[in-house]
């Protein structure tokens, strides 16, 4: 079974300075339909003004993985990391038993355009942690890169969750495949470009949840980039 979430169907927060696209129930907007899929709490397509940010607040008892599209968005936490996450780089942060920090677009001129992820974790109670990886578009290109995993397995940052997170830049014309596991799901997010999910067309913004499929064939109509999620 496939069902195609569309990008118009996204909850939608504009605050000024951050406009802000909601997979998944968040904040003001709430949908009883859309309090997540599986472990995938979530999905913010998040655009920055220049020189703004979140201020410090807390979190605790959440995975949470910011993966940069555009821009460079400067982290600091109460654990004592400063960093910027610029495109190509997956940060990720175990909130656990509590973490404070804040997110800010240091540029003065440039948007910051952004994912931010939420999953919840296998364990409550964790010591919380940080991480952040770079990966080259070349390990993306016409390939699934796995880049967050629960064992950090080929170089992917870890997660306390039965989760993984495939990331892919897909050329016209050419096609990737996942095998999903028994009794496993897959959610797509697209960011950028056209792809055929099996029998399904998206365009950029639409998300496919997937359960019940052995085979996931994704087949670009446009140079495309996308997330794959593979949760239990």
């Amino acid at each position: 079974m496939i069902a195609i979430q569309k990008s118009a169907d996204r909850g939608y927060a504009n605050h000024g300075w951050l406009k802000s696209y909601h997979s998944f129930s968040f904040a003001s907007y709430y949908n009883p339909q859309k309090m997540g899929f599986r472990d995938l709490r979530v999905i913010n397509e998040d655009y920055v003004d220049p020189g703004k940010g979140f201020a410090t607040h807390s979190h605790r008892d959440m995975e949470i993985v910011s993966y940069v599209l555009e821009g460079g968005l400067e982290h600091k936490d109460s654990m004592g990391n400063t960093a910027i996450i610029y495109p190509g780089e997956v940060q990720i942060m175990s909130a656990g038993t509590g973490v404070s920090h804040s997110e800010y677009n240091p540029s003065p001129q440039d948007l910051v355009h952004l994912l931010q992820i939420w999953i919840l974790p296998d364990t409550p109670g964790l010591t919380p942690r940080y991480e952040q990886k770079k990966y080259p578009n070349e390990e993306k290109q016409n390939q699934l890169r796995l880049v967050v995993s629960p064992d950090g397995r080929d170089g992917s940052v870890t997660i306390h969750q039965d989760a993984k997170i495939y990331a892919s830049l897909l050329d016209a014309g050419k096609q990737v495949e996942h095998q999903l596991g028994a009794n496993r799901h897959a959610w797509i997010q697209l960011i950028t470009g056209e792809i055929v999910v099996n029998d399904s067309w998206l365009v950029a913004g639409d998300a496919a949840a997937i359960s019940e499929q052995d085979k996931i064939a994704i087949a670009a109509q446009q140079n495309s980039e996308f997330l794959l999620f593979d949760l239990a």
